[in-house]
């Protein structure tokens, strides 16, 4: 008889919170591949339809920093699972809308779930795994977010030409209740952070002082300007490979492919390193200079189609390695019972980072100056040391015991 082996406590909180993670990324990306069915079936423009993923992402990165501040304050596991409940709920109410003012409703509503798994997931993963093993946790957790990501697109579309629209997203939003059932089933092992005792909680105005503080600041402008650069890569490199190298765009998406297949194996890699050395600074320092270089290379030098691909696999692998040390120095940097505030304000940085940058470097495209646009992508990671290498974590982590292998 088979006997399958028992998951322990580290690898079952992986999973439970690994699949809402990916859910809160699948969601993210479901949208646009509907917006051709929905401009027939509600009469409304790009830009309306546009206007559903800017309130989504929108709402996330307003209420983001201020649900930190009640995960750290009333606990993360309810808010976990009352996030999660809210963003599917949204996803597949979608499927029954009349309107397009229903779709932005529920587009907020979703946001707004969603705006709760950064603050609540951080913070149960660093009070629920083994301290030797957290840079490997950290980095599984963003590496399902990018697979929840990657699978969005393609597979809500061939669901649509199955079963159309509506019922898509019916089932697509139908997968966050084994989701949250699971969390409540085993919510027991989903251990909270350490919070100070009760009695020497800091207030709010010591609270905000504290998100304030130089380390936190340097931290958000450094998630901030490495987004401003990520989003000069996913929303233009295709454009940039075809008119300014001439790549077809089959061989310009592939190329876009492989660094992103480049960067979710280097977050796996790096949080393999994360857990074996505390010198997680040089090791950012070094990886984000060589994918600046090979970026810098890609975007001033002529290859053929598969150099073009190779080098920017190697950029994607060594900029995905830098991310779990990177998360991990935020992690030694907050202070105690506060992760969940931490993680959330400087993840607002990334999607503020994000919303910046794209129109500005579609006008480099549009004033002929494409081959511009990988020369700042290069010089905004550069410039993102900046920040990084100022950051001083007033909360040094213990020594790192290297488990046997």
């Amino acid at each position: 008889m088979l006997h399958l082996p028992k998951l322990g406590p580290d690898a079952r909180v992986n999973a439970l919170i690994g699949s809402g993670h990916f859910l809160s990324h699948y969601y993210q990306l479901c949208l646009p591949p509907m917006f051709i069915a929905w401009q027939g079936a509600f009469g409304v423009s790009f830009a309306e339809l546009g206007l559903a993923m800017a309130l989504m992402s929108g709402t996330t990165a307003l209420v983001q920093a201020p649900v930190g501040f009640l995960v750290d304050r009333y606990g993360a596991r309810r808010f976990l699972i009352a996030g999660t409940s809210l963003m599917t709920l949204s996803i597949a109410m979608m499927g029954l809308a009349t309107a397009y003012w229903q779709i932005a409703l529920l587009a907020m509503l979703s946001g707004l779930g969603n705006s709760v798994i950064h603050p609540a997931d951080y913070a149960i993963l660093s009070g629920s795994v083994d301290r030797s093993r957290i840079g490997r946790s950290f980095a599984l957790h963003t590496f399902v977010g990018h697979v929840g990501f990657a699978a969005a697109p393609p597979v809500t579309a061939a669901l649509m030409l199955l079963i159309g629209w509506r019922e898509t997203l019916l089932l697509v939003g139908a997968l966050g209740v084994p989701v949250v059932l699971s969390i409540l089933w085993q919510s027991r092992i989903l251990v909270e952070q350490k919070r100070p005792p009760r009695g020497r909680e800091a207030g709010f105005v010591a609270d905000l002082r504290g998100l304030m503080s130089r380390p936190i600041l340097m931290f958000f402008g450094f998630f901030m300007v490495s987004s401003m650069a990520g989003a000069g890569i996913s929303s233009w490199l295709i454009t940039v490979l075809h008119s300014l190298h001439g790549l077809t765009l089959d061989a310009a998406a592939t190329a876009l492919t492989g660094y992103m297949i480049g960067t979710m194996s280097g977050v796996l890699l790096g949080g393999w390193v994360a857990d074996r050395t505390d010198r997680h600074l040089g090791f950012i320092v070094i990886l984000t200079i060589l994918g600046a270089a090979l970026m810098l290379w890609v975007g001033l030098v002529s290859m053929p189609q598969l150099a073009t691909i190779g080098v920017l696999f190697v950029g994607g692998l060594a900029m995905g390695a830098s991310r779990t040390p990177r998360d991990v120095m935020v992690k030694d940097a907050a202070p105690p019972g506060q992760l969940g505030k931490v993680f959330g304000f400087v993840s607002a940085g990334l999607a503020l980072g994000g919303a910046i940058m794209p129109v500005p470097y579609g006008m480099l495209i549009d004033a002929g100056r494409a081959d511009l646009v990988l020369v700042v992508v290069a010089g905004l990671w550069l410039v993102s040391l900046l920040f990084v290498g100022s950051t001083r974590a007033r909360f040094r982590r213990a020594p790192v015991a290297v488990p046997a292998e």
